[in-house]
């Protein structure tokens, strides 16, 4: 029987390379928005509200694919997902006003809401403690790289075959990637025909150190939202995931108010940002598995990569609101996005290192949908706080938000295995 060496690492390959596609469908209304503004007699209100819609869907299809994740398994959760969200951008090429824009950004945002959740428990599935930052780093890092490909390839086949054809083009990547999924994911690391025994034991091994004082708890819904660990990932992805958004959803519109660019402008300097998130998120997964092999707790580890990824946001957000240039603002943004990555890294691996596998997807989708929430409140914000193309109020918003980050996961306790509460059946 054949054997796939680092069979984990090409599994996450994929997860990451769904992500890219991920970020391609999802940046391609914002790079091409002037565009289609011009063409349809839109404005910046119209766009708040499509990508408000967009989050909505997105926030439901958090939780649903959570569960789904859970119930049907890693395989059969990302076919539906990255099905759903290919032929919903695919869809975009009917569209003609802000309502089919966003009934389409709706279904859009449900497909693609399932990435995350399926993410979180595919790093939990194959991957020992030790080296799940890491995982996540690479699935993120799959996220930043979406990014930075995402503008100059749509402002090249805008440029070509206009905002229409641009959208079918880049919906059938979802249908290619299912190919080589089916191939090679056909179960997990337990039951795979391809792994080897060596790196089986090595996964399930390094994973039993962790989870074995869990005696597999599988809290039911109201028993997940009875420990804090559960409300400091709620909160916390609830108050720094705008900080991300603000930048994927208005960075093409910001770049065109202040500086006046066009739709190749912005194909030329939009991606830059994302060099910086992309290291940030192999940073903080590398170094907090270096630290974890120094013999550092889980717990010390994890916050300690959080608080720096942290304070370089902070100040970074508050020059990036006197940036004069447009060099020293994707400069400074880039800076931003380095500590986001680093920081939600961390994270986004909270669910698996406090449940068991059984658990992990719907915390992570209970977790993203209030991310969602926060985000929608802060994108109905920008249209009134960027009156007039000041967008000093919306750096300093987004400064505002990373103390709150710091608080929720230091007040939601020490990051370790969650055990029942008394009296609770496991």
């Amino acid at each position: 029987m054949r054997t796939t060496k680092g069979l984990r690492w090409l599994v996450m390959t994929l997860v990451a390379a769904a992500t890219i596609i991920n970020y391609i469908d999802r940046s391609a209304l914002a790079v091409m928005w002037p565009g289609i503004a011009a063409d349809l007699g839109l404005d910046k209100r119209d766009y708040a509200n499509i990508v408000t819609v967009f989050l909505i869907g997105y926030a439901i299809g958090q939780t649903l694919f959570g569960k789904l994740f859970d119930a049907l398994g890693t395989r059969i959760g990302f076919i539906l997902s990255i099905l759903v969200w290919s032929v919903s951008i695919g869809l975009h090429f009917v569209a003609r006003s802000a309502l089919s824009f966003g009934l389409f950004r709706a279904l859009l945002g449900v497909g693609e809401a399932g990435n995350w959740p399926g993410a979180t428990k595919a790093v939990a599935e194959w991957f020992p403690v030790r080296e799940r930052a890491l995982a996540q780093g690479i699935f993120g890092a799959g996220a930043s790289l979406g990014s930075i490909i995402a503008p100059p390839l749509i402002a090249w086949l805008y440029a070509y075959v206009g905002w229409k054809t641009t959208f079918i083009l880049i919906a059938a990547l979802g249908f290619f990637w299912v190919v080589p999924w089916l191939i090679i994911y056909k179960s997990g690391p337990a039951a795979h025909p391809w792994i080897s025994e060596e790196e089986r034991n090595y996964i399930l091994t390094g994973q039993k150190t962790e989870a074995a004082r869990q005696a597999e708890y599988v809290p039911t819904l109201p028993q997940l939202l009875r420990h804090r660990q559960s409300w400091g990932v709620i909160a916390a992805r609830f108050f720094i995931d705008p900080i991300w958004w603000l930048f994927v959803a208005w960075l093409p519109l910001y770049l065109n108010e202040k500086f006046h660019f066009d739709v190749k402008q912005i194909g030329i300097f939009a991606w830059v940002p994302y060099v910086g998130a992309a290291i940030g998120a192999l940073s903080g997964g590398w170094l907090c598995g270096r630290l974890l092999q120094r013999g550092w707790s889980v717990n010390r580890a994890r916050k300690t990569v959080i608080a720096l990824g942290l304070a370089l946001m902070l100040p970074a957000l508050l020059f990036s609101a006197t940036a004069d240039t447009p060099l020293l603002a994707v400069l400074s943004i880039a800076v931003i996005l380095f500590g986001f990555q680093a920081a939600i890294t961390n994270i986004q691996t909270l669910p698996s290192d406090f449940f068991s596998g059984k658990t992990v997807g719907s915390l992570a989708g209970l977790s993203g949908t209030s991310a969602v929430l926060g985000v929608i409140i802060c994108m109905q914000l920008v249209p009134s706080i960027t009156a007039g193309g000041n967008y000093t109020p919306f750096f300093v918003l987004g400064a505002l938000l990373v103390p709150l980050v710091f608080l929720s996961v230091w007040l939601g306790g020490a990051v370790a295995p969650v055990q029942p509460r008394s009296g609770v059946a496991r």
